[in-house]
């Protein structure tokens, strides 16, 4: 049995399409999608095969369609043109769609969402199916994927961003090629941490050319240089901006960030599913923190050490199973003091209890490094040596082990260089 979603967006080829569909034998329409949103959502329950889709359907994006595919759901596109046609056949080689059905062949429909996921057998036995390869064209073999390592932490403020923008650093201080993408949702402070002071987001920049199948070619202009080797994706202008971002252009941005080095991501806090978003066929607020945990190689998990913060790293770490099941969690301790009166022993006995752990490290409290640091602008590496620094060198060791001390052997991207702020903003 073949389960499909339909998502002709107004055309007039639905209701034929769906006669053919719900008459052939073995096939079952699941359901009539209303736009692009309320059929990502509609993948996500894992029961569709197929997806057929008007080519011209507003909002379908190659994001859109990297999504289906993560789900196991194969597309087919129907176009009121010929399917020959150059100008049809190049859009849907752009939108990643590979089998393409003109309205004058609508008979021909059932059997291409039969034998879709047969397209390149089809092809070498001489078959007329109309199929469009988007690898015809020649293409550099891809540079080997850079390591994810995707910083999370409970909420209140744990220390989440200074932990990933000092990792980040600390890699681009070795000579090696790294990328630094704030997706946090609720008030990312990458920018600000970093002194960057251009107000276009990078995150929006890139989810717009990810809709327009750009960002390959234009990775580069989402990117803001910091020093030789360090290229920042800064975050939202506004919290409220969310909705702008679609987890599968997450996706995207994260895999093209791969093939540049070595990739560090700023998550926000939470991990609730939005249940909203099942409803209504929009993205919800978590996504951008869920989608990043699927692609991490590692999750840094940061917690505050005082009880309170202890409180919530062990419930978030809990949490933290349904959504990192067989990616290796490091857990960071921040702020260490003696003041707390617990030693690092007790500290990880406790941490151990609630999770197992690739590795656990302790950052030591360094209020007026890091407020000199935050106020200039500048990592707290910049700053001088410190048990802080060394702490977050040992960090970055464990995280990165291919690059503890070494060189990178990619280019950096080319990013704009962003102006520094002098003094307090």
């Amino acid at each position: 049995m073949i389960c499909v979603l339909l998502l002709a967006a107004g055309e007039p080829w639905e209701s034929p399409a769906m006669a053919d569909l719900e008459a052939h034998p073995g096939v079952v329409v699941l359901k009539r999608c209303v736009d692009v949103d309320d059929l990502l959502a509609a993948v996500t329950s894992g029961q569709a095969d197929v997806a057929v889709l008007s080519l011209d359907a507003p909002g379908l994006d190659p994001a859109s369609v990297s999504h289906l595919r993560r789900h196991a759901v194969r597309p087919v596109a129907v176009t009121s043109a010929l399917p020959e046609d150059l100008d049809a056949r190049e859009h849907a080689a752009s939108l990643g769609i590979t089998a393409l059905v003109g309205t004058g062949q609508l008979a021909t429909l059932p059997r291409v969402v039969t034998t879709v996921e047969d397209v390149a057998d089809t092809r070498e036995r001489g078959d007329d199916l109309p199929v469009v390869d988007p690898f015809a064209t020649d293409r550099a073999p891809a540079a080997e994927a850079g390591r994810l390592a995707v910083v999370w932490g409970p909420a209140g403020a744990p220390g989440r961003t200074t932990v990933a923008t000092n990792l980040a650093w600390e890699l681009a201080r070795r000579e090696v090629a790294v990328v630094l993408a704030d997706l946090d949702p609720y008030g990312g402070a990458v920018a600000q941490q970093l002194g960057i002071l251009d107000e276009v987001s990078g995150l929006l920049s890139a989810s717009r050319l990810a809709s327009a199948g750009q960002l390959d070619d234009r990775f580069a202009s989402v990117c803001r240089g910091v020093g030789d080797g360090l290229a920042v994706v800064t975050g939202l202008p506004r919290a409220d901006r969310w909705r702008e971002v679609r987890a599968a252009q997450v996706d995207q941005l994260l895999e093209r960030a791969r093939g540049h080095g070595q990739v560090v991501v700023d998550t926000g806090f939470s991990l609730e599913h939005d249940t909203a978003s099942d409803v209504g066929g929009r993205p919800g607020r978590n996504a951008l923190t869920l989608a990043a945990l699927e692609q991490a190689d590692e999750v840094v998990v940061v917690g505050s050490a005082d009880p309170v913060g202890l409180t919530r790293l062990a419930r978030g770490l809990v949490d933290l199973r349904d959504h990192a099941a067989g990616t290796p969690v490091r857990v960071v301790v921040n702020r260490m003091r003696s003041s707390i009166g617990w030693s690092e022993k007790e500290i990880a006995g406790m941490v151990e209890g609630f999770s197992r752990v690739a590795g656990l490290h302790f950052l030591p409290e360094d209020r007026s490094g890091l407020d000199q640091a935050l106020v200039s602008g500048r990592p707290v590496a910049d700053l001088g040596d410190s048990s802080l620094v060394r702490a977050l060198a040992a960090l970055a060791d464990a995280v990165f082990p291919a690059h503890a001390g070494g060189r990178a052997d990619r280019p950096v991207p080319r990013a704009r260089r962003r102006r520094r702020t002098r003094g307090a903003k």
